[in-house]
């Protein structure tokens, strides 16, 4: 039998209802007659630091978000199994028609610690195991030597799984003709959580300065 919210949902909903909801009643009565129009796909972790909508800032119906462990794009796959990820991509870019996707990885993520610890209890689990599996390859192709510590070993394949989930958008023939196309465009990003600092994937570098202070 399902239980009723906890009083701390419960108090934040009325907390929405009093406040942002109220103050932007207008837009939602908006949304709900004509439907959402967002430009922009998030691909992010389902982490609870690193909620896209707040750290851009975004106001209901700009953001189409798909939140996944480790912030994953799998390879394009049709078949008959379920697959909730592409999916997704599929709705957002033939139903709703997005023009850019964004893939953003962040920092301490909890997916590719892991992936990249064979020790890791997840890794013989149901369902992450599989699911992080190219992440493992990933980690094992990756030289020893690219990093000096567990904590930059980290940090790299964390920004390399952001790299390899946009070569996987690729391999979508409709995200590929639309990015030839100039219709659709990718763009990698990785959200330091301690530091509040989103980081961009130019070409196949990062840059060294988050967005706020580039330029």
């Amino acid at each position: 039998m399902s239980q009723p919210l906890s009083e701390r949902l419960s108090a934040g909903y009325r907390r929405f209802r009093a406040g942002r909801y109220n103050d932007e009643r207008v837009r939602y009565d908006e949304l709900a007659r004509e439907g959402q129009k967002p430009r922009t796909m998030i691909v992010a972790c389902s982490d609870s630091r690193s909620a896209p909508e707040t750290i851009f800032d975004a106001g209901p119906g700009e953001l189409f978000v798909l939140r996944n462990v480790a912030a994953l794009v799998p390879l394009y796959a049709p078949d008959a199994k379920s697959h909730g990820a592409s999916a997704a991509l599929e709705f957002a870019v033939h139903g709703l028609g997005v023009t850019s996707i964004v893939v953003m990885g962040h920092g301490r993520c909890g997916g590719v610690a892991a992936a990249i610890d064979s020790a890791s209890p997840l890794t013989d689990s149901d369902f992450i195991g599989a699911w992080v599996a190219d992440l493992v390859t990933l980690d094992q192709r990756t030289p020893a030597a690219a990093a000096s510590s567990p904590e930059e070993r980290q940090r790299l394949i964390e920004h390399l799984s952001v790299q390899q989930s946009l070569e996987h958008l690729r391999t979508f023939p409709w995200i590929a003709e639309r990015e030839r196309a100039g219709s659709l465009t990718l763009h990698g990003a990785w959200f330091d959580i301690s530091l509040g600092e989103l980081h961009a994937l130019a070409g196949n570098e990062w840059l060294p300065q988050p967005y706020d202070q580039a330029g």
